[in-house]
């Protein structure tokens, strides 16, 4: 009986970090590219000093499947080409939410009705919310914290 040696992991060439200038030109590319594929609702969050994971996170609707993914193709074609990037992505096959990751930047591109029950731009918006959950009764707070 034969042994069947055990498959060794798939490793991807690693991206070498860009200088922040490089960083800011692949940032407007991506933004000029959803934006020439009429994309839906762009938004954009700097994550710098907010998070670690990368300094930019664009995200943005397509009114179909097919435009998601046409959209996202796009992006990963270009950083590839432009800039030496190995993207990551994620959800082509179904095309509801495609996940781009560029290393320095995080792109999101949704069917819009994922996009609303996922809410990403609330999550990451990292505003204090207007109204605490359970607010603190005033007889707890000392006299001279009060307002």
């Amino acid at each position: 009986m034969t042994e069947i040696a055990p498959k060794k992991p798939i490793r991807r060439p690693k991206n070498k970090p860009l200088p922040a200038d490089r960083v800011d030109e692949m940032h407007a590319m991506v933004l000029k590219s959803l934006d020439d594929d009429q994309a839906e609702d762009i938004v954009d969050l700097s994550l710098a000093g907010k998070s670690t994971i990368a300094d930019f996170m664009v995200i943005a609707s397509g009114r179909s499947g097919r435009q998601v993914a046409s959209m996202a193709n796009k992006i990963a074609d270009k950083a590839k080409q432009e800039f030496g990037r190995i993207p990551r992505v994620q959800g082509l096959t179904t095309a509801d939410w495609v996940l781009i990751d560029l290393g320095d930047i995080i792109v999101h591109i949704f069917k819009p009705d994922v996009r609303q029950f996922y809410a990403l731009e609330k999550m990451w918006s990292m505003e204090p919310e207007s109204t605490p959950a359970h607010p603190i009764p005033k007889s707890l707070i000392p006299e001279d914290q009060q307002e």
